[in-house]
């Protein structure tokens, strides 16, 4: 016991114990937030803003590089007054987070107004989410998912399912109700199991049709009802190129905006040994390929997405750092490298 007192009081760890009692000091401000409309509405007047248009985010760019700003309430406030919307505007915000220093964080669509003059007095562009996650760095990227799929759940979800009737979001946003029934929604993800199939050897990749020129990833694909991740992972696999996966490893997940709120679970796959010839299904998929750590290696050096005379002199690149396919392909490289 007493060994155990000494260790705890090292620097380290009191400097852990410090981080871990903040986090929970930021979720409990939080939850604080969702469940008290009043304390929320009050918040909205001390808070920071990200600003989208009709679920496009709000960029700015300064010497070559984009980022994603906040407003403050006050500046906010004047920017609607100039866009001839009244105060209570501010009130369709969605909370989506909060600062270290609790400093609460919300989500804005601006679709009402003319997008011109809102880009204009906000320095800015609004830009569609796929193509901005190929502009920004990791660090903005999660939330400015967590925003829009917020946003775009309450943009979609104005009626009882149940009733027909109206239903109205909370303070927060983190729920809407349907006054009839007092029946409550709650946001929701789809399951998605992606994975980077291997046979020992080689990774598997593929493109969609509708993926950018070049681009190759991991295979993906919604969870079935009834299916756990294992048999979604099998399933998959095999519909789409045809292989029998003979193992499979969890590796991490990732909140996803598209299609509309996915949960992707990452796995590592191996295949049937001496199974490799791939049987493409093309209705799922433009094509699907082996490549080896080399190739890989390369094609993890580029950070960005190329531009269009590059996609013409580079064999193929992979999604951008903080997708969770890249990560797969890093690690699955990494391994074989050091192996």
């Amino acid at each position: 016991m007493y060994l155990f007192l000494r260790n705890f009081n090292t620097p380290a760890l009191q400097l852990s114990c410090r981080l871990v009692s903040n986090y929970v000091s930021r979720m409990r401000h939080l939850f604080d937030l969702k469940e008290d409309d009043e304390a929320c509405r009050k918040a909205l007047s001390s808070g920071a803003f990200l600003l989208f248009h009709d679920l496009s985010p709000l960029l700015q760019r300064t010497e070559n590089k984009y980022t994603v700003p906040f407003v403050t309430a006050s500046e906010l406030n004047g920017i609607l007054q100039k866009l001839d919307q009244k105060e209570e505007y501010v009130e369709e915000s969605v909370l989506i987070g909060c600062t270290e220093s609790h400093v609460p964080q919300f989500a804005l669509d601006l679709g009402r107004t003319e997008k011109a003059r809102a880009e204009s007095l906000l320095k800015g562009t609004f830009v569609d989410l796929r193509k901005a996650f190929f502009l920004l760095n990791g660090k903005d990227a999660p939330l400015l998912s967590q925003a829009q799929g917020l946003l775009r759940w309450h943009s979609i979800h104005l009626y009882c399912s149940r009733t027909g009737q109206l239903t109205h979001k909370n303070m927060s946003g983190s729920k809407r109700v349907c006054s009839t029934d007092e029946i409550i929604y709650y946001p929701q993800m789809s399951p998605v199991i992606i994975t980077l199939v291997s046979d020992g050897t080689q990774c598997l990749l593929a493109r969609q049709e509708a993926f950018p020129p070049g681009m190759y990833s991991a295979l993906a694909g919604f969870c079935d009802i009834g299916e756990t991740v294992e048999d979604s992972v099998h399933r998959e696999v095999a519909e789409e190129v045809g292989l029998d996966v003979s193992s499979l490893e969890y590796s991490a997940s990732q909140y996803w905006p598209f299609p509309s709120s996915s949960l992707m679970i990452a796995c590592h796959a191996m295949v049937q040994p001496g199974q490799n010839k791939i049987d493409l299904n093309h209705s799922e998929l433009e094509d699907a390929r082996w490549f080896d750590a080399e190739e890989l290696a390369e094609a993890l050096k580029r950070k960005r997405m190329p531009t269009k005379k590059e996609m013409g002199e580079i064999p193929f690149w992979i999604p951008p750092p903080w997708a969770i396919a890249h990560q797969l392909i890093k690690e699955w490289t990494q391994r074989q490298r050091q192996s």
